[in-house]
């Protein structure tokens, strides 16, 4: 199998001319806290004390929200992330949204995903849910734990690339992702979970 280039240093190439586009594309991994902890807040909020729903609704909603991050963080990583266009200009976007990080990832400041993609996505995915869930203010639990899916993995994914885990469950999903980065980018995409990876038959089976 041909080998990609790697980069194990802390900065990656600039992507941009300009030094605005470029300082925006680089976040820090606090960010998305800031962001999405008062989202997560507020729809749970809503889910209690608005919606009015019953404890065991809550509670079925709140699994069911993390259990749909789990299967969208995998699609996205495996159809969207990788998937390699054929045209100049979409190689250009594979490599600013995707293709970057494979090349440098250890950049710390380029492991979580900026405010410009994921704001845009997380209201569609909002609006996505409250279209389809049975009632509209279903979209409140369900979204508190999908949302609160997306920021395990994105701090996650920044302490599976900088800290060292020495036991636990941790050190297992580094070992899975440190595959993905080092051995076969073509299997292990679950970055929070192996689950979709056993599902799907793109797992390291054997050598973990």
């Amino acid at each position: 199998m041909k080998k990609n280039y790697v980069s194990n240093s802390e900065e990656s190439v600039r992507m941009f001319k300009s030094s605005l586009l470029e300082s925006l594309s680089k976040v820090h991994f606090f960010v998305p806290v800031i962001i999405y902890l008062p989202v997560i807040l507020y729809c749970m909020y809503m889910a209690i004390f608005d919606a009015h729903q019953s404890v065991a609704r809550i509670l079925i909603l709140l699994v069911s929200g993390l259990f749909v991050w789990t299967f969208i963080e995998y699609v996205l990583h495996r159809f969207v992330f990788h998937f390699v266009p054929k045209a100049e200009w979409a190689l250009r976007l594979h490599f600013i949204f995707h293709g970057v990080h494979h090349d440098y990832p250890s950049d710390k400041k380029r492991l979580v995903m900026p405010p410009s993609a994921s704001i845009p996505l997380a209201l569609g995915f909002f609006f996505l849910f409250r279209a389809i869930l049975p009632l509209h203010e279903d979209v409140y639990a369900f979204f508190t734990s999908f949302i609160a899916g997306y920021l395990v993995y994105d701090i996650g994914h920044y302490a599976i690339h900088h800290f060292n885990f020495k036991g636990g469950i941790w050190k297992q999903i580094k070992k899975h992702h440190m595959l993905h980065h080092y051995q076969d980018p073509t299997k292990g995409y679950g970055v929070s979970s192996a689950l979709w990876d056993k599902v799907f038959r793109s797992d390291f089976e054997g050598q973990k």
